[in-house]
C-alpha cells in the first residue's frame, strides 16, 4: 500500500554502509540518532485509475532526506549520502529534483532532499 522506500534503500550496500538501518519514515528520526541517517515521506499519493478495472498501479512522490553530521565533514557526508540514494533508486524510480540543499539552523546538521517519483505495480 505505500511504497516500498526502507526496503529499496536498505538492500542497497552502498546506501547500508552508510547508514545501517538509519531510515525513517514520516520526515522524522529519533532524537539523538547518529549520522548520517535519512528520513522520507510521502508528499503526494494516487492510484492509477483505469475505467475497466481495478488499478494496476500506484503512483507516489516521495521525498527522501540525507542527513549529514554537523562537523567540518558534514558537507562531504552529505553530499556522498545523496549520491548513493540516487544510485540506489535511479534504476527503478526517477529522481525528480534537489528540493533541499540547506544547513538546518537548530541542529546544524547538513540535509539534502530528493524528490522521486515512484511507481508501484500491484499484485493484480
Amino acid at each position: 500500500m505505500f511504497p516500498s522506500v526502507f526496503d529499496l534503500l536498505y538492500a542497497d550496500a552502498a546506501v547500508a554502509a552508510l547508514v545501517g538501518t538509519r531510515i525513517y519514515r514520516h520526515g522524522s528520526a529519533p532524537q539523538d540518532v547518529a549520522a548520517p541517517y535519512i528520513t522520507w515521506f510521502v508528499v503526494y499519493g494516487a492510484p492509477e485509475n483505469h475505467l475497466d478495472g481495478t488499478p494496476p498501479a500506484d503512483n507516489w512522490t516521495i521525498q527522501i532526506d540525507c542527513w549529514s553530521n554537523n562537523t567540518g565533514t558534514g558537507a562531504v557526508q552529505v553530499e556522498t549520502l545523496a549520491l548513493a540514494v540516487r544510485n540506489a533508486i535511479e534504476p527503478h524510480h526517477y529522481i525528480e529534483g534537489v528540493v533541499v540543499n540547506e544547513r538546518d539552523p537548530e541542529t546544524m546538521r547538513y540535509r539534502i532532499g530528493l524528490q522521486c517519483g515512484w511507481w508501484d505495480m500491484r499484485d493484480s
